[in-house]
């Protein structure tokens, strides 16, 4: 974006050098650059957003390789078009990390957070790690809508029974207490993004 501040304004020379930087940060943290697409746009004057600019005739479009096929365009527009939609693991066992808990008057203890996986619906006995905490879901909402069931990638607020919103916290994982129930881990692998980094990590370190 901005590329009408470079210096010269629409500069060729910044934007290949923008897009070396950002392709070796991405490739380092496991994305192939080869399946972004990059597109060098003015977001206040409009530029290569949804038709291509007179301004940047070096331009020749945007081209992205990965295993679902490839793709190209020239403006911001068609490269969010081209974007595909994330795998919905529904088939595998209800996770849903608690990003918070509320209490509403007139409904009880609310927990809300994101399905990762599996589905949760109204009616579902869950089981809250690492407290084992079990109960029902009497209701399932996404932005003040009921819902049926929530799938991954839905932010859900689901009210359950005889649970005090004291019991629950952050950070508590809630999944189905009849199909692999989440349990504590001695060990687990993870990879791990550290923003504003001290410069060297020891025990005891918090990022904020």
């Amino acid at each position: 974006n901005k590329m009408d501040s470079t210096e010269p304004p629409y500069s060729e020379p910044r934007f290949e050098e923008i897009k070396k930087e950002v392709s070796s940060y991405i490739k380092k943290i496991g994305y192939n650059p080869a399946a972004v697409a990059f597109v060098p746009i003015s977001g206040w004057h409009g530029d290569n957003m949804l038709e291509p600019s007179s301004k940047m005739p070096w331009f020749k479009g945007w081209q992205v390789e990965r295993k679902e096929g490839k793709a190209e365009g020239k403006c911001l527009i068609e490269a969010l078009d081209a974007i595909l939609p994330p795998a919905r693991p529904t088939d595998k066992a209800l996770r849903l990390p608690l990003q918070d808990v509320y209490k509403i008057g007139g409904i009880g203890t609310v927990p809300v957070g994101r399905v990762e996986t599996g589905i949760l619906k109204p009616g579902t006995i869950v089981v809250f790690a690492p407290a084992n905490i079990t109960t029902e879901v009497k209701s399932v909402e996404m932005h003040h809508e009921a819902l049926q069931e929530a799938v991954p990638g839905d932010n859900v607020g689901f009210n359950v029974k005889n649970v005090s919103v004291k019991e629950l916290r952050r950070g508590y994982v809630a999944g189905d207490s009849k199909n692999n129930p989440p349990k504590g881990a001695a060990d687990f692998t993870a990879q791990v993004i550290v923003l504003n980094h001290p410069g060297q990590i020891s025990n005891g370190y918090t990022p904020v």
